[in-house]
């Protein structure tokens, strides 16, 4: 499985993509906004040193709106994904962009119907949200599983973005689904690395090895 890093943050990126952990990055109008940059500044910054895919999102409502700003962002860079919002618009939208060769990701998807739709459309990529299907009751992981079981059936290339991670349970759960991608918030990343038992582990050999050396310099 694929991490997309979620978040416009040039630092943040820096940090996780030394450790290897960085396959992609996406962004949306509230995490561009925390910057305090300019959007295109911002975006081509990441695409520059980012190998992977870096998604940008549309702010327009209409598909010609979309069109329009989707041809920009693609321009700022190869690697550059554009953000569609699910809806009627946004799949006039995202038809038109795939015939052009641009690569698009539907976002905001809340169930299976919504995810094949947009495959039907041409989307590279879908993005179910799991945390926010949970707060209203719903099962999150369960429609990643669901929307992975339609895409394998009918054979879609259309990858999926496991967006809305809140939590390591999240990111595992996802991972026995199947998901292509989980697009992760950088806060999210050291508790999925850390664990008490390794700290605790970490601290009983170094105080072997003092130990140790403390019988050996006698």
């Amino acid at each position: 499985m694929k991490f997309f890093l979620d978040t416009a943050n040039v630092e943040e990126i820096r940090r996780i993509e030394k450790l290897g952990l960085v396959d992609g990055v996406t962004t949306n109008p509230t995490l561009i906004s925390k910057e305090g940059r300019p959007f295109k500044e911002v975006i081509q910054e990441i695409a520059g040193f980012v190998d992977g895919p870096v998604n940008a999102e549309v702010v327009g409502l209409k598909a010609e709106e979309m069109i329009t700003e989707a041809r920009k962002l693609a321009a700022w860079g190869d690697n550059i994904i554009v953000k569609i919002p699910m809806s009627e618009e946004g799949l006039e939208a995202v038809h038109a962009l795939t015939k052009e060769g641009i690569k698009t990701n539907v976002t905001l998807v809340f169930s299976v119907a919504q995810g094949l739709m947009a495959a039907k459309a041409g989307a590279s990529f879908i993005s179910p949200f799991v945390g926010r299907l949970d707060d209203i009751g719903k099962d999150g992981v369960e429609l990643v599983a669901e929307l992975k079981q339609v895409m394998d059936e009918y054979g879609y290339k259309t990858e999926i973005i496991a967006a809305s991670v809140r939590h390591l349970q999240h990111l595992e759960s996802i991972a026995l689904t199947g998901a292509d991608i989980a697009t992760i918030p950088g806060s999210i990343f050291p508790k999925l690395w850390d664990h008490p038992l390794t700290d605790k582990g970490i601290d009983g050999f170094l105080k072997d090895w003092e130990a140790y050396e403390k019988g050996q310099n006698k």
